[in-house]
């Protein structure tokens, strides 16, 4: 099919419908065929908003989809040489950890030019050069408990074995967190972490022992997790979203919570109402919730709700690429402006003159945008469900109905401007997938959201992973919580 320029299909369409009316005007048209040129125009408006969106092309720009499945954007790559992004780790040492420093002088003895005899020269300054290895190192402790027989009562008597030590073999906690790592936070499959225990230790761990080391930390996280819930019900705001995720070849749903440096995912079968009921936390929440519009959580009336930006933004540039209208220009820019306003203001949020003023503005443009879209014909008596809609239409009834939502971020200052937080937080369990492709039970995937969530939550405090796990093994998951 041929390319149609989208600004002269319109021009066309607007020249034609301007000399109908003008054609009308001089009583040269009769009532019927003005009836029938009314409608037609109207279907071929609806006709051509559907068909310039169908055309228009999807990206991570101008909508929600991934960037894993758009072209390369050569835009966001970073500047040869430039310093990446992120929180520093915490620079304390695993207890189990140990360096190694030497510090080796090559000494000068002689003159490499005439030979003179430098000896008894004192030395002016020295120059380094550093070379930094790793050597792998298995600790094997034994622990020998002396049996004695009593003389007196002629009883057996046992020494005891250290608190850590329940059976004949034990596994270290450094040795747990290091396989730990490995499966949540570097995602590498489960048959690939044997092979690579087995080189380093010489010893062949099986697969369900591995996945043992999994569920004890992810049983130890109960009371971290219960803590941290109480704390994400006293923030003022709180990111929430929603991701799926394969589990036993059936889709289940991530459900994120995040506020402050406290992240928490739970599991759950369904991705609506009935989760967010048996998860528990937004109906106990008094906050504001930021989210991207899905219908479930307008159910909770009793918080407050904002919208999030990049999607409104995202959304805007599509109907700008697809139709060119005026108002969602002005939409995008009005937004863009507000939310530098608000985050270059002291208070983060706008005086009641520059909030009034943006409402203004705000519905001015759903006024104009309004008459730019093409109308809706009624619906047809007896005809069941709901009209079809361009997403142009969809989207100026969402700026209509959500107003207040759309800018409570400038009138509260603790309610961001975009819900990136939760996407963010969810994005590494969509990488998980794509390197397993699911998980074969449902603990498993469980065990996954609540150390996923531990280990995010204490890396935003500059947690190094392997310290983290190992305070969790040792029952410290609270310290550093405040």
């Amino acid at each position: 099919m041929a390319n149609l320029d989208k600004a002269s299909v319109r021009t066309e369409v607007s020249r034609l419908k301007a000399d109908f009316e003008r054609l009308c005007a001089e009583g040269k048209i009769t009532c019927e065929s003005q009836a029938i040129m009314t409608s037609l125009f109207l279907v071929v408006e609806l006709i051509l908003a559907i068909f310039l969106e169908r055309t228009t092309k999807k990206d991570t720009t101008n909508s929600s989809k991934p960037s894993s499945q758009t072209e390369k954007d050569e835009s966001s790559l970073g500047r040869a040489g430039s310093n990446g992004k992120g929180k520093a780790d915490n620079k304390a040492s695993a207890h189990n950890s140990r360096t190694v420093e030497t510090v080796t002088l090559s000494k000068t003895l002689t003159c490499d030019v005439c030979g003179e005899d430098l000896i008894d020269v004192p030395c002016s300054h020295v120059e380094r050069r550093t070379k930094i290895d790793i050597v792998l190192e298995k600790v094997v402790e034994h622990v020998d408990a002396e049996i004695k027989h009593c003389p007196t009562c002629a009883a057996t008597v046992k020494g005891r074995f250290p608190a850590d030590l329940h059976g004949p073999l034990q596994y270290g906690d450094g040795l747990k967190a290091f396989v730990i790592n490995l499966l949540v936070c570097q995602m590498v499959a489960l048959n690939r972490v044997q092979k690579l225990a087995t080189s380093m230790l010489e010893v062949v761990i099986a697969e369900a022992t591995l996945l043992k080391f999994v569920l004890r930390l992810h049983q130890a996280l109960e009371t971290w997790e219960a803590q941290a819930v109480e704390q994400l019900l006293k923030a003022p705001a709180l990111h929430v979203d929603e991701t799926s995720l394969r589990v036993d070849r059936k889709k289940h749903w991530i459900h994120v919570y995040s506020a402050g440096d406290i992240t928490l995912k739970f599991l759950h079968r369904k991705r609506g109402k009935e989760a967010i009921e048996s998860i528990n936390l937004i109906p106990r929440y008094g906050g504001a919730i930021i989210h991207d519009c899905w219908s479930s959580y307008f159910a909770y009336q009793h918080c407050g709700h904002g919208l999030c930006g990049s999607h409104l933004l995202r959304e805007l540039t599509f109907i700008v690429d697809a139709h060119d209208y005026r108002w969602a220009k002005q939409m995008k820019r009005l937004l863009q402006e507000t939310c530098v306003t608000v985050s270059k203001s002291a208070d983060k949020k706008l005086t009641a003159i520059e909030l009034a003023n943006l409402q203004k503005r705000y519905r001015a443009i759903l006024t104009r945008g309004e008459k730019e879209l093409p109308i809706i014909p009624p619906k047809p008596s007896g005809k069941r469900g709901k009209l079809a809609k361009s997403d142009a239409h969809n989207l100026w009834e969402r700026f209509k109905t959500h107003e207040a939502t759309i800018l409570l971020f400038a009138k509260e200052p603790h309610v961001a401007f975009t819900n990136n937080r939760a996407e963010q937080d969810l994005r590494m369990a969509k990488v998980k997938q794509k390197v397993s492709g699911c998980f074969r039970a449902e603990e498993y995937a469980h065990a996954y959201c609540r150390i996923s969530s531990y280990l995010q939550t204490m890396a935003n405090r500059g947690y190094n992973p392997l310290i983290a796990i190992q305070m969790a093994l040792a029952g410290n998951a609270a310290i550093g919580r405040e």
